[in-house]
C-alpha cells in the first residue's frame, strides 16, 4: 500500500521533527498555530464522542459551549468523508421540533493498523474507529532468529497481509512494543527476553515500507490507550493499568493524559523496586517488582510447593487448585495476590489514581483473585477521604494492546496530547 489516502486529517499534519533534533526531545509549544486551531477543535468534538457515546449536534455544542452551528461546521467535513454517520432519528423531546439524529463513526470510515510487536511474536490487525478488530495475522519470533533482518522480514509480511485486507487505505500504523521505547525516536530500546531487538527502529522501517504515519509506545501504555480510547478506562482522567505474565509492566493516566516522561522513559513500573536485597531481575538490578510478581516467581514456589504441573501454572490453575483444596495452593495464591498488590499500593500512595484495569495472568484467575489483590492494597493503603481504590478486569489476551496501538495514531491525528 503505497500512500495514505487525502483526508482531513493528512492535511493539516505537521511536518515531523528530525529526530536527532534537540527540538524533538522537548515539549510541543503550548500555544496553537493558526493552522492547527481547527483541527484541534475538530479532535475535540470527535474525542467528545469517544468519552459521551454516540451523540447529536445539539448535545456536543453544550458539551463544548459553543453554538449549534459552530459544531455543524465542524462536524459536516466529517460526515463528507465518511469519517462521522447520522445515525436514526431520536424521538422529538415534549418541545416538539426536528428529531435529532446522534453522531456516530461510520462503519465506512479509514481504518488503522495495529501492531503487537512481542519477543516470542509480532501480530497486526485493522481497527475500526467503533474499536472492532479485523483482518488480524501473526508471526512467530524466537531467540533463534539469525538478527534484525529476519524480524523484518517477518513483521513487514504480517502486516503487508493485514493491509492487503483493507478496503481504504488505514489513517495509520500503531505499534505497541514490547520493551523499553524511545517514542522520538520510534525505535525500541532494549528487550530483556529478545537482545535481537535491541535499538530497532521499528518505526522507521515501517514509514519507509508503507508510506504511512506510524506511532509507537511500550506494551503496558498501549493498554492504557486502549482502555482510554475503547475500554473501561473511557472518558476518565485518573486511572491505572497493570500488566502480568511472564513479564510486570504498568501505565499511569493522571489529570487526563498518559505519563511518559521524556522521550517514552517513565513508567517502568516492573522494574520499580519492592526488595532492596531481592532476587537479580532480568535487567540485571535485584528486587524489582517484577521478580515477586510474574509467571516465573509462580511457576518456581508452585514446584517448591510440590503443586501439579508447576511449570504450566498460571492464576486461572491456581484458583482451580486452590478451590480443589490442593496442599500449598490457597497460601500459595493469596501470597502472589501480595506480591501483585504490593506494587499497586507503591502507586496509589505516589499518585493516587484510585481506579486499577488489571490485564493479563491475573484476570485468568477471576474474581476470586481479583479480590485477593484488592483486599491486600487495601490492607497497605490508608484509608483517607477521595482515596477509595477501585478495579476492574481488561482482557487475559493482547485484544486491548493491538486496541491501544490503533489508539496511539488516534491520539496522535486528534492532537490528543498523550
Amino acid at each position: 500500500m503505497a500512500s495514505s489516502e487525502d483526508g482531513l486529517f493528512d492535511a493539516d499534519r505537521p511536518a515531523p521533527l528530525p529526530t536527532d533534533s534537540p527540538t524533538a526531545l522537548r515539549d510541543r509549544p503550548s500555544l496553537l498555530s493558526s493552522s492547527l486551531v481547527g483541527s484541534t477543535n475538530r479532535g475535540r468534538v470527535v474525542q467528545a464522542l469517544f468519552d459521551r457515546g454516540p451523540s447529536s449536534r445539539a448535545e456536543l455544542a453544550r458539551f463544548a459551549g459553543v453554538n449549534r452551528t459552530t459544531i455543524s461546521g465542524i462536524v459536516q467535513p466529517l460526515l463528507d468523508q465518511q469519517f462521522l454517520v447520522e445515525g436514526e432519528p431520536m424521538p422529538a423531546g415534549d418541545v416538539g421540533g426536528k428529531p435529532a439524529r446522534p453522531l456516530w463513526f461510520s462503519p465506512q470510515s479509514r481504518p488503522i493498523c495495529g501492531i503487537l510487536l512481542m519477543p516470542e511474536e509480532v501480530r497486526s490487525c485493522l481497527v475500526s474507529l467503533e474499536g472492532k478488530i479485523e483482518a488480524e495475522h501473526s508471526e512467530p519470533l524466537s531467540a533463534h532468529l539469525s538478527g534484525a533482518d529476519e524480524v523484518t522480514e517477518r513483521l513487514i509480511r504480517c502486516v503487508s497481509r493485514t493491509l492487503a485486507s483493507a478496503k481504504r487505505s488505514p489513517l495509520g500504523l500503531g505499534v505497541a512494543a514490547g520493551g523499553m521505547v524511545d517514542t522520538n525516536r520510534r525505535s525500541i530500546i532494549a528487550v530483556n527476553l529478545a537482545p535481537v531487538l535491541a535499538g530497532y527502529p521499528v518505526g522507521d522501517i515501517l514509514a519507509r515500507r508503507f508510506n504511512l504515519p506510524v506511532q509507537i509506545d511500550h506494551h503496558p501504555r498501549a493498554l492504557l490507550v486502549g482502555d482510554r480510547w475503547f475500554g473501561k478506562g473511557r472518558g476518565m482522567r485518573n486511572f491505572a493499568v497493570v500488566y502480568t505474565g511472564e513479564v510486570l509492566g504498568g501505565a499511569l493516566h493522571l489529570d487526563g493524559h498518559l505519563y511518559r516522561g521524556l522521550s517514552g522513559a517513565g513508567g517502568e513500573l516492573g522494574h520499580t523496586f519492592v526488595q532492596v536485597d531481592g532476587d537479580i531481575c532480568h535487567c540485571g538490578r535485584r528486587g524489582c517488582w517484577e521478580t515477586i510478581a510474574t509467571l516465573g516467581w509462580l511457576r518456581r514456589r508452585a514446584r517448591e510447593a510440590g503443586l501439579p504441573d508447576p511449570d504450566g501454572i498460571n492464576s486461572q490453575r491456581l484458583v482451580a487448585l486452590a478451590g480443589d483444596g490442593a496442599v500449598g495452593a490457597e497460601e500459595l495464591l493469596d501470597l502472589y495476590a501480595r506480591n501483585v498488590a504490593i506494587g499497586i499500593a507503591n502507586l496509589q500512595q505516589t499518585v493516587a489514581p484510585n481506579f486499577f484495569i488489571l490485564h493479563g495472568d491475573v484476570v485468568g484467575g477471576g474474581s476470586r483473585m481479583v479480590e485477593a489483590i484488592a483486599r491486600h492494597v487495601r490492607r497497605l493503603v490508608p484509608s483517607r477521604p477521595g482515596g477509595e481504590v477501585s478495579f476492574e478486569t481488561g482482557d487475559t489476551e493482547d485484544r486491548a494492546a493491538l486496541l491501544g496501538a490503533a489508539g496511539l495514531v488516534l491520539s496522535d491525528l486528534l492532537h490528543f496530547p498523550l
